[in-house]
């Protein structure tokens, strides 16, 4: 039985390592991803990523964690920062991510996970009211 915290790890490792086939064993079979700027990818199309050399990592620092456990489901924010390139443009930046942990037969995988780019928190005046962003 893998914990929530060895998922976790192993998950990291196997991004940083671009290794497709542990990947494919921590990942939900209805996994879906969605990118920074918006794209969708399935489990198949992820893995694709790592398996045609497209993508390589050199460094990736997953901190910054809260995790919240709803029965079957646990909901994990934290920081993704990343250097490394994709069909040789970088694809460095720090990204806030949400990911979608399912537990299926006593051991957790990935079932979904949701970058974006880290920006300044909205702002707006007393007066416009904390419904009003600008």
């Amino acid at each position: 039985m893998r914990s929530i915290s060895e998922l976790e790890q192993q998950w990291v490792a196997a991004e940083r390592a671009g290794d497709a086939s542990a990947l494919e064993r921590l990942l939900a079979d209805n996994f879906r991803a969605v990118g920074p700027v918006g794209f969708v990818l399935d489990k198949q199309q992820w893995l694709d990523r790592y398996r045609n050399g497209d993508l390589h990592s050199d460094e990736i620092v997953w901190d910054d964690v809260d995790i919240r456990t709803h029965g079957d489901t646990a909901i994990a924010i934290g920081q993704w920062t990343e250097r490394g390139a994709y069909e040789g443009h970088p694809v460095d930046g720090t990204f806030r991510v949400t990911q979608v942990l399912v537990r299926d037969d006593d051991d957790w995988s990935v079932s979904g996970v949701h970058l974006s780019p880290i920006g300044a928190p909205p702002r707006w005046t007393s007066s416009q009211g904390a419904d009003k962003q600008t």
